[in-house]
């Protein structure tokens, strides 16, 4: 019987939409690649924005939440490996798949760390430190809980790594650090005197995006406008509610496009990214493709965290308004910065996610946990009373709601 992989997905991958799609689909090639047969699972509706799944060799598979049909499917199944994308789909999952699959490994993709994210902005509106709000957040005991259950948590960001083991002392045994993937640009860089706008990108169901913006519009646009009376800024992301749409006002250029259909082009096609992230964790996706296509940005030190260090930045690192925009006038002003800058990228680049021997060594571990699995979970006693414990408050709360919904006579 060959070697399975399943991913079970809150969502189905939408790379075009999010840098966490785009993640997914790293792993989905990544274990291909390993030589594993590969299924998708999700209970979400069906997206038009998703990728075929079919077209990369791998075999979609609607199921239901709190649903005893999993449980029969995934026996029958029977994956070598399986991958949830976040806490939450551990959360549902995991405990019917230790049920029927005892030897199955279990991986947990963060894409980032929720926690982190709530934490700090929790922070931001309480003018505080993140550090003093990490541990009261449930996100907290929920994240942390389902990374020790796993067998292995893949982290994209170094610094989050560092915060898994220096604050909640998580055992470095089930971690494993694997950068983002830089995508394949489609696009043919253009020249300064070629570009004329500005461009913020990002899905509006990610709250640090939506912040974000709201932030441009209401501080940080009016100052660089102030002095750009003719510049414009295109709002682009996935999924703009009603409240997205309201901050349209091209007489003050800026204008809301929502979704486009090639994010890489339309960041191509402009002259300075602006990403005033005040709060969010992980890996910046916006800002590597601002890289790769040959568009120099400005954003705060929350955004280049994982990335690249201030001074060697391929934009400007700025945390007020008033620095924001003045970092943002020069970026467009002047040619000369604005090369410096994009070569600034191009080296980073190569310094930060050349090297593929990440790929590589995840394969061994993987292996080494697979052929080590018994000793492996013994070692993590935290995990294992936790499973325990999941076992016996999921399964009874999912039975009562199965009960709850069958249809009464």
């Amino acid at each position: 019987m060959g070697r399975k992989v399943l991913f079970i997905g809150s969502v189905w991958p939408e790379p075009q939409s999010s840098a966490g799609g785009a993640r997914l689909m790293q792993l989905i090639r990544l274990f291909k690649s390993f030589g594993f047969e590969s299924h998708y699972a999700s209970a979400a509706a069906p997206s038009d924005f998703a990728s075929d799944l079919a077209a990369v060799g791998v075999e979609a598979h609607p199921i239901r939440l709190n649903d005893e049909s999993f449980n029969l499917w995934v026996k029958t199944l029977a994956p070598t490996i399986v991958v949830y994308d976040r806490f939450m789909t551990e959360e549902q999952f995991s405990w019917r798949v230790r049920t029927e699959c005892p030897n199955t490994l279990h991986v947990l993709e963060t894409i980032d760390l929720h926690c982190l994210r709530r934490a700090r902005q929790t922070a931001l509106k309480k003018n505080g430190a993140w550090e003093d709000y990490l541990l009261e957040k449930e996100d907290s005991f929920r994240e942390i809980g389902a990374i020790l259950r796993s067998d292995l948590t893949l982290m994209i960001s170094d610094f989050e790594m560092q915060v898994l083991k220096n604050f909640f002392q998580v055992p470095t045994a089930l971690l494993f650090y694997l950068p983002y993937e830089v995508p394949v640009s489609t696009v043919d860089r253009i020249s300064y005197d070629q570009k004329s706008h500005f461009i913020s990108i990002g899905n509006f169901k990610h709250e640090p995006n939506w912040d974000a913006v709201l932030w441009l519009k209401q501080e940080i646009w009016p100052l660089i406008r102030r002095q750009l009376p003719q510049a414009n800024l295109y709002v682009c992301g996935a999924y703009p509610e009603e409240k997205v749409w309201q901050l349209n006002q091209p007489a003050d250029g800026f204008l809301v496009k929502g979704r486009v259909e090639d994010a890489q082009r339309e960041m191509g096609a402009a002259k300075v990214l602006l990403a005033p992230l005040r709060f969010g964790a992980g890996i910046k996706g916006k800002l590597v493709e601002s890289m790769l296509v040959g568009t120099p940005n400005v954003t705060t030190a929350v955004g280049i965290e994982g990335l690249g260090e201030v001074d060697n930045w391929n934009g400007f690192v700025e945390e007020s308004p008033s620095q924001i925009a003045e970092a943002a006038v020069r970026l467009y002003n002047d040619a000369e910065l604005w090369n410096e800058k994009v070569s600034a990228g191009d080296e980073l680049l190569k310094r930060q996610f050349a090297n593929k021997y990440h790929y590589e060594s995840l394969r061994e571990r993987v292996e080494e946990i697979s052929f080590n699995l018994i000793e492996h979970r013994r070692k993590n006693f935290m995990g294992s009373l936790l499973n325990h414990d999941l076992l016996q408050r999921s399964k009874y709360f999912s039975k009562w709601i199965e009960e709850k919904e069958k249809p009464r006579g």
